[in-house]
């Protein structure tokens, strides 16, 4: 009996995937349980393991796209369990492109539509239910027609009549000798939607200023012997700014907020989005009520999620839900930069390298370790002194971690 193998549901929202490839050949002999191949989304990778034993028939190539549902390979458990002396050797694919992207979110793609008319991003579906709107008078101008939020919002307002401007025509990109066309990943294009998302729908402002990393460099020196004894992890610079973070959060609730509409939704809790390089490239896994996490559970759980994001086990759930970004370019040798928004967040930290600079000390000139912090910020929603506040508190907390941040082994 041949049993089919389909691309299976990853998400609510999420309707098509990607082959990423196969670890298997075509015509190999798989039991039950082998990892039969990698899929991926616009937010995650996801592991198809074989629910059958027998001999794997591949219906589709690495790089294609295909519904949630789609029949992709087979497996018969009446063939015998070696691999087809004609069948092709390991299936080739295009490599993934690196990805570099400040952050990655993990934001709903379009989930269908209503009734037999356009499709509805999944928050513009609700405004239309719950205003009694129909949704084919709605234009839609988001991929491929979908209706967003924002043109729900924009629906029935007066037009403001802008002045004519030439028609641009769009370049097109002739390939010469040389030039290597390779198809973005699902990934890449949602990091490229995202972005120009986040530039579109908010008053991106950043503030820098710079801390002086000393005592903290100063505490890790002292402790990092006992602190892997007694804990089993690294300690590590993550959880410091964490910490400082969260105080700043509570202290400007609206570093920690989200513009929904004509509405402020305020967060009463912490989930904060930690940025981790993998090979496929930058994600942020959150961490969750990291207000109730102590310096150890922290590192502990910022060590889990980096872990699952080098091997390709991030989840979706691990993705999604964050109200705060922090992003550290300082790994990568980063001394200056302006993260950009993390849609529907209203803030990120952008953490860069430490460096020594010559300081003025008690009147003395001194080298210290010094790190540039900037903090883009929402400026619908968050005033200049609210993110000047906010970044200030950050750098006193650091700069005494143990009198503000309450540091314990």
């Amino acid at each position: 009996m041949k049993h089919p193998v389909v691309t299976p549901s990853v998400g609510e929202s999420i309707t098509e995937v990607s082959i990423l490839k196969w670890a298997k050949q075509n015509g190999q002999a798989v039991k039950s349980g082998d990892l039969l191949c990698e899929i991926e989304s616009d937010k995650a990778t996801v592991e198809i393991v074989a629910e059958f034993s027998g001999a794997l028939s591949i219906l589709r190539q690495p790089g294609e796209r295909l519904p949630i549902g789609e029949r992709i390979a087979e497996i018969d458990d009446a063939a015998t369990g070696a691999v087809s002396a004609t069948a092709p050797t390991a299936t080739k694919q295009a490599p993934a492109p690196t990805v570099s992207a400040p952050m990655l979110a993990g934001a709903a793609v379009a989930g269908g539509a209503m009734a037999a008319g356009p499709a509805v991003m999944p928050a513009a579906r609700k405004m239309i239910s719950e205003q009694g709107l129909d949704a084919s008078q709605i234009s839609g101008t988001g991929k491929g027609g979908r209706i967003t939020k924002g043109d729900v919002l924009d629906h029935g307002r007066a037009p403001v009549q802008a002045p004519a401007r030439p028609a641009v025509p769009t370049p097109t990109v002739t390939d010469r000798p040389g030039d290597r066309r390779v198809p973005m990943s699902m990934l890449r294009q949602r990091i490229a939607e995202r972005l120009v998302q986040a530039q579109h729908n908010a008053a991106i402002l950043t503030t820098f200023n710079e801390v002086d990393m000393g005592a903290v460099m100063a505490l890790r020196a002292q402790h990092k012997d006992a602190f892997k004894a007694k804990h089993g992890v690294n300690l590590g610079f993550m959880s410091f700014f964490t910490k400082a973070c969260i105080s700043g959060l509570k202290l400007i609730p609206e570093v920690n907020a989200t513009i929904d509409g004509r509405d402020i939704i305020y967060h009463d809790y912490y989930d904060v989005g930690i940025a981790v390089g993998t090979e496929r490239g930058l994600v942020v896994p959150v961490v969750r009520g990291a207000d109730q996490l102590s310096f150890a559970q922290m590192e502990q759980k910022i060590t889990e999620l980096g872990i699952k994001g080098r091997d390709g086990k991030l989840s979706i759930a691990d993705l999604t839900g964050g109200t705060f970004t922090i992003s550290n370019g300082g790994v990568y040798g980063s001394l200056l930069s302006t993260p950009i928004l993390n849609p529907p967040q209203s803030g990120i930290l952008g953490m860069h390298k430490i460096q020594d600079r010559p300081m003025v000390v008690n009147g003395k000139i001194e080298a210290r370790p010094m790190m540039y912090l900037a903090l883009s910020y929402d400026h619908r929603l968050i005033d200049g002194k609210g993110a000047v506040t906010f970044l200030v508190h950050v750098k006193e907390c650091l700069e005494d971690p143990v009198g503000k941040l309450g540091f314990s082994m």
